[in-house]
């Protein structure tokens, strides 16, 4: 008798994809300290892989980071302890599709204003039905073609954060915050200061007064709120005022303070002046 033919056996099974442990730390209103990275350097971000923090921002609107210098990032980012958060340049399709399809799950849009701009962010990180994510059928997120359901349950583990910074933005909080798909409302302190007519005067008690409004609605909303603190005494504030998540300061910070102090305290030490910026 002819042999049966063997059937054919995968060479993989399939791969089921870790849960995002920002969107489920937010979602139970659990507090998450991050951190800012803007260095555009994959070795920085492996250092600030292994340091504690629950969530790190690889920006891209006040970076020079392209897709290519995103992926490394990711990829140093990958073994440690933080969820990666990207920000895109703009609330554009593209530019989510091509962060999305590199592996940025947990995606800062900057400059939403309206509940038709949530929309269109949540949108771009969605398979039709639901939205409008271009189909890629093997790309990193998807590990390559290997997570067998990752068309139908990728979004379960995509995480949407808005940006608030304007004047119009906080006349629209509740509406945006109502957006299905939204996970987090965000405040962005500098422009916020700007659209308030306080540029460069962030802790102006006008815009601070306007921030632990905005921190309170989006509460009140059923929301959970993130903010920027470049300085650790008022992320301790923030905090107490009743944001979820915020990133503390910053890898540029660390870099230009940290080697700043260093320098003024070692020309004191061997008696020379001090002429760089104050300290």
């Amino acid at each position: 008798m002819p042999a049966t033919p063997a059937t054919p056996r995968r060479m993989q099974p399939d791969v089921t994809l870790p849960p995002n442990a920002l969107k489920a730390a937010l979602a139970a209103g659990r507090r998450q300290v991050g951190l800012w990275s803007s260095l555009c350097s994959n070795v920085v971000a492996e250092v600030l892989a292994y340091a504690g923090y629950d969530w790190i921002v690889v920006d891209t609107e006040h970076a020079p980071s392209a897709p290519l210098d995103v992926l490394a990032q990711l990829q140093g980012l990958a073994a440690g302890t933080a969820e990666p958060v990207v920000r895109v340049a703009w609330n554009d399709a593209v530019l989510l599709k091509r962060l999305l399809d590199i592996g940025g799950r947990s995606l800062l849009i900057p400059f939403v204003q309206s509940a038709e701009e949530a929309r269109q962010a949540v949108a771009a990180t969605r398979y039709p039905p639901q939205g409008i994510r271009g189909v890629s059928v093997g790309h990193r997120a998807n590990r390559f073609g290997r997570v067998g359901n990752y068309l139908k349950t990728a979004h379960e583990q995509i995480c949407v954060l808005v940006q608030l910074e304007t004047r119009a933005s906080l006349d629209n909080l509740e509406a945006i915050a109502a957006v299905e798909g939204v996970d987090g409302l965000f405040i962005g302190p500098s422009d916020l200061a700007a659209g308030l007519d306080h540029l460069g005067d962030a802790a102006h008690p006008v815009v601070q007064e306007a921030i632990a409004q905005a921190c309170a609605r989006i509460r009140a909303a059923g929301k959970p709120a993130g903010i920027l603190a470049p300085v650790e005494a008022d992320a301790r504030r923030y905090f107490a005022m009743g944001f979820t998540f915020v990133a503390i300061g910053s890898d540029l910070g660390i870099l230009s303070s940290g080697s700043t102090a260093l320098a003024a305290r070692m020309r004191e030490a061997i008696g020379e002046p001090y002429t760089g910026p104050a300290v």
